[in-house]
């Protein structure tokens, strides 16, 4: 996965994920809006036959990299979580 900066302002984050689609962009958007200084969480596919999925995050005061690190740690612990507890169910 490459990831391309394109906008790192004080309260703004714009980038590309190159090669993904929907399911991450989604996954990572819909998690940002459980974080209460996030003001804009959303994704744009420009082309349905490109890969290439443009995320905007904006804050109100909090670094926009640093909630979207957060939000990825949360979203890697709810998988560890889902994991573990699939594992029991199928065995």
């Amino acid at each position: 996965m490459e990831i391309k900066v394109l906008d790192n302002e004080k309260n703004r984050l714009r980038f590309e994920l190159v090669g993904e689609t929907h399911t991450l962009a989604n996954l990572i958007t819909k998690e940002l809006w459980n974080e209460g200084d996030v003001t804009v969480s959303g994704y744009n596919l420009k082309h349905p036959q490109t890969k290439n999925i443009m995320i905007l995050i904006e804050t109100t005061k909090k670094d926009p990299k640093k909630v979207l690190l957060d939000t990825l740690n949360t979203l890697k612990k709810r998988s560890s979580e889902f994991n573990t507890h699939f594992k029991k169910a199928v065995k």
